[in-house]
């Protein structure tokens, strides 16, 4: 549906559309008449009629907050305005502003179909799933280190789910600097609103969304799991140890993800300095880009030509400048405003501040997104592990054979994933949740040639949704399929009973800390528990984080 037509009646004109036109009519009366039809559904602002496909039922471009756009810019989402009506629910709506935060780069693309307005989910449910089925409900969160990404990318739709009894919803949310941002004067006005973090302030209205409606689609909303990659994985984390958030969920699964500090975590709202991972805090940001704008002063007047930037500005930044400096670049990452966020995950869970609720925390096996662990030499990198410098070159580099690219793509990948996965895991098996933790290291049979390193990060996107034939010209093996419905199959038990396992499955057990097992999806298409070959490395990599001896953050 058109941006400007979100809450128009849904209309067919022409001869041509005669019949189709009256059917809709027919399908009005008969929905308000209380027969509704399969595809149709009643939410708390309107009448919805989704579409068949795949051989299930999805309703696409649901509004759940009103367009964050004008004055409600750095705003916390609001409500939508009910329409009158049958609302057609066959579109996905557009992506929230994504595609260069910063001076565009040469050949760069912006994303298709993309607006501030931009808060609309998907809902996927079996076909002839009626209200009260109380069927198991998933809902995505999307990665795309919080400048990219949507609810309605063709690797993330949720038919596959729907077909086996799961009711799948997506969504949208803010990015980059529509998502995280701060400003003196917008922290000061308001001051009984939630500040900052409006990324985090969708998903928490995405998850009440479901709350208030998905037994319209026939789910349970006592039977929520969350799950998300990357930046997505990030926000389950950070779901899990936020306030507000409690109780809009009850089972999680983050894959690929983190846990730890520096990684996509949160930053200081206005304190610069006190952080040796974000030293520069959000509000410093924010006036930073202010006067990129060519808006000086942080009062109310200031803010307001800020609100006045169009949406491309605000994601564009400023022109270039030959020969100048420029601002300086940051990460666009969540904040620490007290409310919402008032600590990160790895605090949360040292201090054990989390919901008793089971979890599935695991990563891939060539998981080298980003850059935080740098090096010139060999002799630079083993110098980052400090008095433990010996125990990491036996665990790394036992024989001194392998190459300074190998060892530091190594550790990114235990830096930024596989340790933070066994740190969550263990955090929650020491308060008697039932923890999981994996290993994805199945590469997708044509892709093994470029691919050696093993899976990379969102590899096993596809394979967990079974959208394998999103990916253009790429051949799917029959062992590929196989090893999508034995992922999936995983996720759908978990987020039925809070345990993946199920008959004709290997079995998964729950995470042990003194056993430190890994449940691997091996290179060779088969799954099971073992040792975990990386012990070592995790081992020493945790001894280096733990001491405050963290890799180079991107500031």
């Amino acid at each position: 549906m058109p941006v400007g037509s979100r809450n128009r009646l849904w209309m067919v004109g022409g001869g041509a559309a005669f019949a189709a036109s009256l059917l809709a009519v027919c399908a009005v009366a008969g929905a308000l008449a209380g027969q509704q039809p399969d595809t149709a559904a009643r939410v708390d602002s309107g009448l919805l009629e989704g579409v068949i496909e795949d051989g299930v039922t999805v309703y696409k471009g649901i509004p759940y907050a009103a367009p964050p756009v004008g004055e409600w810019r750095w705003r916390p989402p609001q409500p939508v305005a009910p329409w009158a009506g049958l609302r057609r629910a066959a579109e996905f709506g557009p992506n929230c502003m994504q595609g260069r935060f910063g001076p565009p780069q040469a050949g760069g693309a912006q994303a298709p179909r993309v607006s501030e307005d931009c808060l609309y989910l998907n809902v996927w449910r079996p076909a002839g799933a009626r209200a009260g089925a109380r069927l198991p409900v998933m809902v995505w969160i999307h990665g795309g280190g919080f400048v990219g990404g949507s609810g309605s990318s063709p690797a993330n739709l949720g038919a596959g789910f729907a077909r086996q009894g799961v009711i799948l919803v997506s969504f949208n949310y803010r990015l980059g600097r529509f998502g995280f941002f701060a400003f003196p004067a917008l922290s000061r006005e308001r001051p009984g609103e939630l500040k900052g973090n409006y990324a985090y302030m969708d998903q928490i209205a995405a998850l009440k969304w479901v709350q208030r409606n998905i037994a319209a689609f026939g789910g349970d909303p006592k039977n929520v799991t969350i799950f998300g990659f990357s930046a997505g994985g990030v926000s389950v984390h950070s779901m899990l140890a936020s306030p507000p958030a409690r109780g809009l969920f009850q089972k999680a699964i983050v894959q690929s993800g983190g846990s730890r500090d520096s990684v996509l975590t949160a930053r200081p709202m206005s304190r610069d300095g006190v952080d040796p991972n974000y030293p520069v805090s959000a509000e410093t940001i924010g006036v930073e880009f202010a006067l990129s704008m060519g808006i000086e002063g942080t009062d109310e007047a200031a803010l307001a030509r800020l609100r006045s930037l169009s949406a491309e500005q605000i994601l564009q930044g400023p022109a270039a400048q030959p020969g100048a400096g420029g601002p300086r670049r940051h990460e666009l990452t969540p904040i620490l405003d007290g409310k919402l966020i008032t600590e990160t995950a790895e605090s949360a869970y040292k201090a054990r501040r989390m919901p008793r609720v089971p979890i599935i925390a695991g990563s891939n096996s060539a998981d080298t997104a980003g850059s935080r662990v740098r090096a010139t030499s060999k002799e630079q990198l083993f110098a980052r592990f400090g008095k433990w410098s010996e125990q990491a070159k036996a665990a790394y580099d036992p024989d001194g054979t392998a190459d300074l690219a190998t060892l530091i793509a190594r550790m990114n990948d235990d830096f930024g994933q596989a340790e933070p996965a066994r740190f969550a895991a263990d955090a929650f098996a020491a308060i008697g949740a039932p923890a999981y933790r994996y290993r994805f290291s199945y590469v997708q049979t044509a892709l093994r040639e470029k691919l050696r390193m093993g899976a990379p990060h969102g590899g096993e996107i596809a394979f967990v949704f079974g959208t394998l034939a999103s990916r253009p010209g790429v051949e799917i093996s029959d062992q590929d399929r196989a090893v999508s419905r034995m992922i999936q199959s995983y996720w759908v038990n978990f987020a039925r009973k809070g345990d993946p396992n199920g008959p004709g499955l290997p079995q998964w057990p729950r995470h042990d800390p003194k056993k430190d097992l890994i449940f691997e999806f091996r290179p060779d298409g088969t799954a099971g528990a073992g040792p975990d070959p990386r012990r070592a490395r995790l081992d020493v990599m945790e001894l280096a984080t733990e001491s405050g001896r963290r890799a180079d953050p991107q500031q």
